[in-house]
């Protein structure tokens, strides 16, 4: 189970949540301002609730501009196609948010969710999930 950007690149893997510390480090070594943030997303078509993770990045011309380093696959399509936002899910259900704030750093309870569990399948059992993304 990956956390740190650095296992993320030597593993070459990881939920949303380590490939959205990995984006960050990345650019920030290259003087690119980068910040985490978070929605709330059904994993089915209604409740439990999950984080996903992603990222903004600041652009001159756009200002802070949303990006999902989880990768494209069949359905899912998130482009980095500036100034429109196309990330790799919206929200289409009651309950769902995007989270307004940025995070210089990722938040606890995904940390607590990546270094607590070993195997895909625990973490998928208990994914981070919050009513609110207040700290």
């Amino acid at each position: 189970m990956t956390c740190k950007a650095s296992d993320t690149l030597l593993f070459v893997t990881g939920y949303c949540y380590a490939k959205s510390h990995l984006l960050p480090a990345l650019l920030r070594a290259n003087g690119i301002p980068t910040a985490l943030c978070y929605q709330r997303l059904t994993i089915t078509t209604q409740p439990p609730y999950c984080l996903h993770g992603l990222n903004a990045l600041y652009l001159k011309e756009h200002g802070w501009y949303r990006v999902d380093a989880r990768g494209n696959k069949t359905g899912v399509n998130a482009e980095f196609c500036p100034p429109m936002e196309q990330l790799a899910f919206a929200i289409v259900r009651d309950g769902e948010e995007d989270f307004t704030e940025l995070y210089s750093k990722p938040h606890p309870s995904v940390i607590d969710t990546l270094t607590r569990y070993q195997t895909i399948e625990q973490v998928f059992d208990n994914l981070p999930y919050l009513e609110s993304l207040t700290r």
